[in-house]
């Protein structure tokens, strides 16, 4: 492996010489430019505008071009007569922890490695420090003709260099969040929570680059002269307007296929998925969330005590009525019946008697007055 910049770590007043190696790579397929009337490479060449003819690199400089298109000349001796402490040095500022840096600032990642079996022993003692404090540091160097900030972390028996931006490179993301006021059910959280759950975890190393392979496969056709046989890629849909929940649902089922599972309970909320009760009969049971079983067991169990209650009510009103009928039956009888012949006799026999009677008592009075 090819080293790209020599230098020092100072680490206080302990030095260690070190060299960069590239940690990454691109495994991209290159192509180059061509005329395709006869396949002829296009190459670029460096022109003078002025002149109008190509110039050889050892011809050309640096100039800073201002906001009125003039061009100021920058010396290499004007750069040379910069203060720049860190030319070859990687100068650790601090140690902190790995989660105060904002992923935004990560960039290329590198290797350091020894220069000299004269750095081994200052290198591993960095190393173990930094294991054991279970710290990053952060560094300053120059690199490419300007100063960088670095986050030094240990990977297995390695230093590795992370290039970080500075702190006013990254942009603030104002303008871009949904700037309508949108609210998210508990519902829709659950299933977006079951949806996470299904899909798992994965290990990234069974992640594979399928258009880098089908890339390569097209070439190496190209090159034995056979016609290739890939048939082209779906494209993708459209924006759509869905119904989240449906949606939702419907990821969740088509996970679960995926991996060989059944599709469970899904849709136990049956049609027009919209409403939250029925999200909540289609949501899988997560670990410490109240499960929807347990809702409806409390319910059942409220239900008897509410239908006793109900009953109760229904047979008071029903008792209350019917002894308020039986009080009223009486009158309601006596006033709407009518009266028989046989009755009308009695009644007439009986005022008969009063009136015999009467008279009776009319002429034992008199007797006894005289």
């Amino acid at each position: 492996m090819r080293s790209i910049w020599n230098g020092n770590i100072s680490f206080g007043l302990v030095s260690i010489p070190i060299k960069i190696y590239p940690a990454t790579e691109d495994h991209s397929i290159s192509f180059r430019q061509i005329h395709t009337r006869d396949s002829g490479r296009i190459r670029y060449r460096k022109v003078c505008e002025l002149e109008d003819k190509p110039v050889e690199s050892s011809e050309i400089g640096r100039a800073y071009e201002d906001a009125d298109g003039a061009l100021v000349p920058i010396t290499e001796e004007d750069l040379a007569a910069l203060p720049l402490p860190t030319t070859h040095t990687l100068e650790i500022e601090a140690f902190i922890s790995a989660s105060e840096i904002d992923p935004l600032q990560m960039g290329d990642a590198y290797y350091l490695g020894t220069s000299g079996a004269a750095g081994a022993k200052p290198y591993t003692l960095l190393r173990e420090a930094l294991k054991r404090s279970e710290k990053v540091a952060i560094a300053k160097y120059a690199h490419r003709g300007r100063e960088r900030l670095g986050m030094l972390r240990v990977v297995g028996d390695t230093i590795a260099l992370h290039r970080l931006l500075w702190p006013d490179e990254v942009r603030e993301p104002a303008g871009v969040a949904p700037k309508e006021k949108v609210t998210v059910k508990p519902a829709e959280l659950d299933l977006a929570d079951t949806l996470m759950e299904t899909l798992g975890e994965v290990d990234l190393n069974d992640l594979r680059d399928e258009y880098h392979e089908a890339l390569e496969e097209l070439v190496a056709a190209k090159m034995s002269g056979a016609t290739p046989t890939a048939e082209p890629g779906e494209r993708p849909a459209g924006a759509q307007v869905v119904d989240l929940m449906a949606a939702l649902k419907e990821s969740v089922r088509s996970a679960k296929e995926a991996r060989g599972e059944g599709a469970g309970g899904e849709e136990a909320g049956g049609e027009g998925a919209g409403g939250e009760e029925e999200a909540e009969a289609t949501v899988h049971e997560l670990r410490g969330r109240k499960k929807a079983p347990a809702k409806k067991a409390a319910s059942a169990k409220k239900a008897p005590a509410a239908e006793k209650k109900t009953a109760a009510k229904r047979g008071g009103t029903k008792t209350a009525r019917a002894a308020k009928a039986a009080e009223e039956a009486p009158a309601g009888k006596a006033a709407g019946k009518k009266e028989t012949g046989t009755e009308k006799a009695a009644a007439k026999k009986t005022a008969a008697k009063k009136t015999t009677a009467k008279k009776q008592a009319g002429k034992r009075g008199t007797r006894t007055a005289s």
